[in-house]
């Protein structure tokens, strides 16, 4: 039975294996996995296509490898797949104005979420200044009763 789920579990890792080429150039090799660490797969979306196994993602590793061994530049490669399947195709997008809200949304909602935060807490303290400026304000009436009924009353305590 052992013996069984072993197998069983050196055989399940296979078919999770993403495929890897290797170049003949050193330099088209450093390219090539740079380049499928900067590409997005537009399957899984939140994996590069260095490390997706999607069909999709397999299918743009060979083409950017057949596209290094015809002697394109890196630049090149990333225009081709900017133009064919859009800026999201980048894992990093470039900052220009169709990316604008991609870079800026984020700082945007971490202001305005601090902002909030803060707004809370000041009303937080409002609250309880208010109550204690309440509560002392009434022990103060409470206090004056007092003395007043003392005054009147022309008792010595």
């Amino acid at each position: 039975m052992k013996r069984l789920l072993f197998i069983f579990i050196l055989l399940s890792g296979s078919c999770y294996a993403v495929d890897y080429r290797q170049l003949s150039d050193p330099k088209q090799q450093e390219s090539y996995e740079t380049l499928t660490k900067e590409l997005r797969c537009l399957v899984c979306q939140n994996q590069t296509i260095a490390d997706s196994n999607a069909e999709l993602a397999s299918d743009l590793r060979r083409q950017v490898s057949e596209m290094l061994e015809q002697g394109k530049s890196k630049e090149d490669i990333i225009q081709f797949m900017t133009d064919r399947y859009g800026d999201f195709v980048l894992y990093k997008p470039a900052f220009k104005g169709k990316t604008l809200l991609l870079w800026i949304a984020p700082i945007a909602f971490l202001v305005i979420g601090l902002m909030a935060v803060l707004l809370v807490i000041r009303s937080k303290k409002a609250k309880e200044k208010l109550t204690s400026d309440a509560g002392a304000l009434q022990r103060d009436t409470d206090k004056q009763k007092k003395i007043r009924s003392l005054l009147n009353n022309g008792e010595i305590s």
